[in-house]
């Protein structure tokens, strides 16, 4: 483990050893079998032709990059292994492939279920005679990106590389100049340009032979040069980050709308917004441009007052100011934007909202009142709007407000929260409590010490001690997710047992 880190290897399990255990990395053991410090040759884990199949299985549902890129990415991404060795891939459409790509989700069959945005985002399985043999995997949920900066999203050409590395036989590697190396090193460059280093090159030609010509002629790769997929010079169209000072600070401000969208929560203020994926954890710790994730909002849009996703048909309500815009996943619906009228709330438009699946019912709130909206009727419900609320002790100024996956409404006033029990609307036991320590890994503290703050959002309710909350994370090939701080997570837990297995195995 010391070696393929590239730390000193001192054979004890050191700090600099437990401070390995907290960073990204991939979840593909190390280890394989070794012969003079160099991987050798299994004839169990390679491809027993030249020719090898590939096809496209699945795409991610919400895409950062369009799937032409995809496509494009996955060709260049395999015929860089091909430009060193004598194999020959081919794409084919509606048959059985070799090398089966795919962006599936959370648990998805194969024993190593993804966790949303970072931590792990994809895995690769060595030829064999086994069902899964060549089957590559990226995670769907993760923002893929492409020619962008390291801040914009996991480079989705590094990590095919990498993976492809895996489907044609290779392990990892301990050399840092390698693309096999088992942590995530960032974009590597131009699909067009990128070489592979001395060490892969030498590497692939031990497994299947060497390629005296590195020319990709026609007639090997069964496709004519003219119709080699085209790259768009910026394909990159998901949320982005920069370095620096950047938007908000999630920690010290109130949120102007919030919502939960496809079991995700999003928090927005101003131009921007926060995710916080289906285990409750914050995809970045710095936002992301709303304009660049929600095409065909206005440019100029300074922020957003209310939104939530219809249970119907799970089409996305945005109201800013008079208006709304209906969306279909993140692509704006023809026809908007519209008046919000439409719903019979005042044009001076609203504060909050939130809907209500078991009554098909949607709150809008502004300046102290409340509708109630059937969704199947398209009409507010006599009686309303009504001064009236549920929701005891709530105060009447509020920000935003959703329901959670847990089953409960959340207000969310300031930077307070209210989280209330559904059915009879109970404020839960301890609430309202701080935004910040709850959903955004921000630190609690007490008399000058850390202390355990909740991090999981309105499914989620572990406490962790959060001592580097301040850090965008980093994204590994195929790795868990670590968190900063003092104590080791369940993964560094994992990963320690991988070690110590690996040493008794060793001996």
């Amino acid at each position: 483990m010391q070696r393929f880190g590239g730390i000193e290897v001192t054979g004890a399990l050191d700090e600099a050893t437990l401070n390995l255990t907290q960073t990204p990395r991939c979840s593909i053991p190390d280890v394989f079998p070794v012969q003079s410090g160099r991987r050798r040759r299994n004839p169990e884990n390679i491809w027993k032709k030249k020719h090898i199949s590939w096809k496209i299985q699945s795409y991610p549902s919400d895409p950062s990059l369009d799937r032409e890129t995809i496509r494009a990415l996955m060709f260049y991404g395999l015929k860089i292994w091909s430009d060193v060795s004598p194999l020959h891939f081919h794409e084919v459409v509606g048959e059985r492939a070799d090398i089966v790509i795919g962006f599936p989700t959370a648990q998805h069959g194969d024993s190593y279920p993804f966790d949303g945005t970072g931590g792990m985002v994809a895995h690769a399985f060595l030829p064999g005679e086994h069902k899964m043999a060549g089957s590559v995997h990226f995670d769907g949920e993760e923002t893929w990106s492409f020619r962008s900066p390291a801040d914009r999203g996991t480079d989705l050409f590094a990590v095919a590389v990498h993976e492809f590395g895996h489907a044609l036989g290779l392990s990892h590697s301990a050399s840092r100049n390698s693309i096999m190396r088992p942590y995530y090193q960032g974009p590597v460059g131009d699909p067009l340009q990128y070489q592979l280093s001395t060490y892969d090159r030498t590497d692939i030609e031990r497994l299947y032979g060497s390629r005296e010509s590195r020319n990709y002629t026609d007639l090997e790769s069964g496709i004519q040069t003219s119709q080699l997929p085209s790259l768009p010079e910026d394909p990159g169209r998901g949320p982005s980050v920069r370095p620096g000072n950047y938007g908000p600070d999630r920690c010290r401000t109130s949120f102007d709308a919030a919502a939960q969208i496809r079991g995700e929560t999003f928090l927005f203020k101003g131009r921007f917004f926060w995710r916080l994926t289906h285990s409750g954890h914050l995809a970045s710790l710095r936002p992301a441009r709303i304009s660049r994730f929600w095409w065909g909002l206005p440019g100029n849009l300074n922020r957003v007052d209310a939104l939530y996703e219809r249970t119907a048909d799970h089409r996305i309500v945005f109201f800013t100011g008079h208006q709304y815009w209906l969306f279909k996943d993140n692509r704006l619906q023809e026809g908007y934007p519209r008046s919000v009228t439409d719903f019979g709330l005042p044009a001076a438009g609203i504060d909050a909202a939130f809907t209500w699946a078991p009554s098909g019912k949607t709150y809008f709130f502004r300046d102290g009142l409340l509708w109630r909206y059937d969704e199947g009727e398209r009409r507010v419900d006599p009686g309303y709007p009504s001064a009236s609320w549920p929701w005891t002790e709530l105060p009447r100024k509020i920000d935003s407000a959703l329901a959670g996956n847990d089953g409960a409404v959340y207000f969310l006033s300031g930077q307070d929260c209210w989280r209330y029990e559904g059915g009879d609307w109970v404020l839960s036991a301890g609430y309202p409590r701080a935004l910040g320590p709850l959903w955004m890994d921000c630190k609690g503290t007490m008399e000058g010490e850390d202390v355990a703050v909740e991090t999981g959002g309105p499914e989620a309710g572990t406490s962790v001690r959060e001592d580097g909350a301040g850090e965008e994370r980093e994204r590994c090939v195929c790795g868990d997710e670590a968190r900063a701080g003092a104590e080791l997570s369940p993964y560094s837990n994992w990963i320690l047992t991988i070690l110590l297995a690996s040493l008794i195995l060793l001996e």
